[in-house]
């Protein structure tokens, strides 16, 4: 545990802004909603959010190079602080609007900015557990500021000063921690064609899970809140998807590492559409119907992300691990980009339930394309399949983390090296 001292202060201002992340995400659905914002304003929000998201992860590497880590984390933190207090201020769509883009480039650097330094400061040893850690700090803090909303209440401006809070406390223990400033990562290589050469399910899966995901996290409290649940029960059916993800997820992984990939991406994308297609039939009959509902579309579709990219690094070099994983982040963000404004439309025209019948129709597309894709190509040999990793989506970076050390997992089809 003493070789993990001196990440503490990072690990620390990680769980505080994904914290305040997770916790502006679902207010700006519900405060939107109560100012009379649309459905297809408040999915417009969700757009720019992870469009400027996108645009964060591609500037970041070439801001820490020329400020270093400290000072860039201090410059968007700052922003992110400012664009909250602004939507505070002025209540109007297309301030929210420009306010969350700026706030997905400030995001998108912060997280880069901090999985960088973890990457640049955990020994091989530690790995596992840092990553063990970071991602049970993520759950944590993502889960548990959901219910500042009803604590505080999403009226007025108290929970926005609670987000800028939460925002500029992050400084703190960046600022005060461990005093070296590591250089800055080299810009990750991404080769977008490369990346659908290897695996075409693993790019198209991405894209699909980018537009099904960002629509139910951005207006998932727009569909609670429609239906008749109060402001704590909205919090916590955000939050029960949120747990029946991380929880699934492993065991969804452990089989997948022992069978063809593609069939349990298969079947638990068929989960995950039965999940969405009861949630708009049945969503509005029982809150805990809406709860158990909830928490099975959450255990199996927030780990396609994670389970497709196993599937493309089964296919890809070991040394392509980064590369592939960095690009499948951006697939990710080009359908996390059109996915809140299309099924915001939807839900516009057919009410909020139609935001899970929108979820099942691309879930259908991407199960014609996986059974498709089983029947054109045989699957990856066991020897060449790697070990299930949960991935978050938090930057490009985070694959150098997630990456095992040299000599642990499968032989490189290419090199013949362990």
């Amino acid at each position: 545990m003493h070789s993990l001292r001196p990440l503490i202060p990072i690990l620390t201002a990680a769980g505080i802004l994904l914290g305040g992340n997770g916790l502006q995400g679902t207010l700006i659905a519900l405060r939107g909603a109560q100012e009379g914002f649309s459905p297809a304003s408040i999915g417009f929000m969700g757009t720019a959010y992870f469009a400027g998201f996108l645009i964060g992860c591609l500037i970041i590497v070439r801001m820490m190079r020329a400020v270093g880590h400290i000072r860039a984390f201090s410059a968007l933190a700052a922003i992110a602080a400012c664009a909250t207090l602004v939507m505070a201020t002025v209540i109007d769509v297309s301030i929210w609007t420009l306010a969350r883009f700026a706030s997905g480039i400030c995001f998108a650097g912060l997280f880069t900015i901090m999985e960088s330094w973890l990457n640049s400061g955990v020994a091989n040893a530690d790995r596992a557990r840092v990553l063990a850690l970071y991602r049970i700090i993520d759950l944590g803090a993502v889960t548990g500021s959901q219910f500042l909303i009803p604590l505080i209440g999403p009226e007025g401006f108290p929970i926005f000063a609670v987000m800028a809070m939460m925002i500029t406390l992050s400084l703190v223990p960046v600022s005060l921690g461990d005093r070296s400033n590591p250089a800055a990562p080299d810009d990750v290589k991404l080769n977008l064609r490369r990346a659908w050469e290897i695996s075409p399910i693993a790019a198209i899966g991405c894209i699909a899970i980018g537009v099904t995901n960002s629509a139910f996290r951005t207006l998932s409290p727009v569909y609670a809140q429609d239906i008749g649940m109060s402001v704590g029960d909205v919090a916590t059916f955000v939050s029960v998807s949120i747990i029946g993800g991380a929880l699934i997820q492993y065991p969804l992984g452990y089989i997948s590492d022992r069978s063809d990939r593609r069939t349990v991406l298969l079947v638990t994308t068929s989960l995950a559409l039965a999940a969405a297609v009861a949630l708009g039939f049945m969503g509005s009959s029982d809150r805990l119907v809406n709860f158990a509902l909830v928490f099975v579309f959450g255990a199996f579709a927030m780990p396609l992300f994670s389970l497709s990219a196993a599937h493309a690094n089964d296919r890809a070099a070991k040394n392509e691990y980064v590369m592939i994983n960095a690009a499948l982040m951006l697939f990710y963000s080009f359908g996390a980009i059109g996915g809140p404004f299309a099924a915001a439309t939807v839900m516009e025209w057919f009410g909020p339930h139609a935001l899970f019948f929108f979820s099942a129709l691309i879930y259908i597309i991407f199960i014609a394309l996986i059974l498709y894709r089983m029947l054109a190509r045989a699957p990856a040999p066991s020897d060449e399949r790697g070990r299930f990793t949960a991935l978050l989506r938090t930057s490009t970076i985070f694959a150098r983390l997630a990456q095992r050390p040299a000599g642990i997992g499968r032989k490189d089809k290419r090199s013949g090296q362990q």
